[in-house]
């Protein structure tokens, strides 16, 4: 019996990964241009920057496929696609391990404990992929203007590593751990959400043997993962710029931009206020408010099919 336990418990696990890295790549195929609309909005302090100056969101994008066409738009996109893929496979397989570990002598689990769960596995993650992070953001900040611009993914590592040391491709990390707390956040929300709206659509329901899969569909997987989404954007948005601030490409002498995240925040606050720890929060917004739907979607539709698929073996 407890042979059979552990195979049913590795195959949700398996099956929670699988759902979570399809997930992952179907997002950020489809609301990449907006991330790199929002990390150059990021980087734009006003005063010193390689990137252009955009107008708005609209602007951005246009003046992009103007004058760099799809390479530009897409800047970056090998490293996002196997960072995410990456990230979310690994980040529901973690979450997923953290919520049964702590389910064992428990009914349900509280807030705090889903919270707890999610930044367990966010913490995780991040240690994993911020080499990746850090080359997608100088991708996605290249412009035809660069000197000695990165040819690609491979090359940007090499570089980095050989001209700045191994120390680099960690740039960013504090606020990256910082940002934890907004999957934890989404994952909250959303399963708070999720578990209000079950427990509505219950009592409309007649028949009691209905299961969360039977009572949502599509239309509010989409819902409850734009809400959650937002929530979270809200709360930690300006960890965000200051890690892209941090993980710009340094000067053609060597030198960075920034030190580290307490001269972001003190440079950040004395030139631009608050307004500038929330530079491209309409890009943000706009990309992840229906990225969170089409993630929550897709892994909720993808789990169910496993999950039937093993029930039928």
């Amino acid at each position: 019996m407890k042979k059979m336990a552990a195979l049913l418990s590795a195959d949700w696990q398996w099956e929670n990964a699988t759902a979570g890295a399809t997930a992952g790549l179907a997002t950020v195929t489809f609301s990449h241009p907006l991330d790199v609309v929002r990390t150059r909005f990021q980087v734009y302090d006003g005063r010193i920057s390689n990137v252009p100056a955009y107008r708005n969101t609209p602007h951005a994008l246009f003046a992009i496929a103007r004058t760099e066409g799809l390479r530009g738009l897409y800047g970056g996109f090998y490293p996002a696609v196997l960072g995410s893929t990456i990230s979310w496979g690994l980040y529901f397989f973690f979450y997923s391990k953290a919520k049964q570990r702590y389910l064992r002598n428990r009914e349900e689990l509280s807030p705090g404990l889903h919270l707890a769960s999610a930044a367990e596995a966010g913490a995780l993650v991040c240690f994993c992929t911020n080499p990746i992070w850090l080359v997608k953001t100088r991708l996605q900040l290249q412009t035809p203007n660069q000197i000695r611009p990165y040819t690609g993914f491979h090359d940007a590592l090499r570089t980095i590593f050989k001209d700045e040391g191994w120390r680099a491709l960690y740039k960013g990390l504090m606020p990256s751990l910082f940002l934890v707390t907004h999957g934890a956040i989404q994952f909250t929300a959303y399963e708070e959400l999720r578990k209000v709206l079950v427990s509505l659509k219950a009592q409309e329901n007649e028949n009691p043997l209905a299961t969360a899969a039977d009572l949502l569909d599509s239309v509010d997987y989409a819902t409850l993962g734009a809400s959650s989404k937002l929530v979270a954007v809200l709360t930690t948005y300006p960890f965000q710029v200051v890690r892209s601030r941090l993980q710009q490409r340094p000067s053609t002498t060597g030198v960075p931009r920034y030190m580290d995240s307490w001269h972001v925040v003190k440079e950040t606050a004395r030139f631009e206020g608050i307004r500038g720890f929330y530079r491209g929060i309409t890009a943000n917004v706009l990309k992840n408010a229906p990225a969170a739907s089409i993630t929550f979607i897709v892994y909720e539709n993808v789990l169910n099919m496993l999950k039937f698929s093993r029930r039928e073996h």
